[in-house]
């Protein structure tokens, strides 16, 4: 959802982000395939055991209950029955397995998320 903040007249996008990674990945891809005008369809579908299956791809059909939003200069489409489930959600692009690159989802609503570790954290200083 895209929410105006009248007193700096900034918006804020709180539904779903695009890290520079992610962004750069994903402009890759469509130079590519030849892809530059259509717009990153994300999709999550809760199964039956309750986790959580994204779906990614690039589209150019747009439905009635879509959500757009431009994040890091990329158009993501959001379908009407993902909205809830991706508020909040940041995409990066990393390299979990070295020369394994691939994206991943930090979706606070996913039953799955673990925050990832700040560098404070993660340094073992308190």
């Amino acid at each position: 959802m895209v929410d105006s903040q009248p007193e700096t007249g900034l918006v804020r996008n709180n539904m779903i982000t695009l890290t520079e990674a992610a962004a750069a990945q994903v402009k890759q891809s469509t130079e590519q395939s030849g892809a530059e005008d259509l717009a990153l369809r994300i999709a999550v579908r809760k199964t039956h055991d309750g986790q959580f299956n994204y779906i990614m791809g690039f589209d150019d059909i747009a439905s009635g209950g879509d959500f757009s939003i431009v994040t890091q200069g990329v158009t993501v489409v959001v379908d009407k029955d993902s909205r809830e489930l991706l508020k909040g959600t940041t995409v990066d692009y990393v390299e979990i397995e070295p020369g394994e690159p691939r994206f991943i989802f930090l979706n606070p609503n996913d039953p799955d998320y673990v925050p990832p570790e700040t560098s404070e954290e993660g340094s073992g200083e308190n």
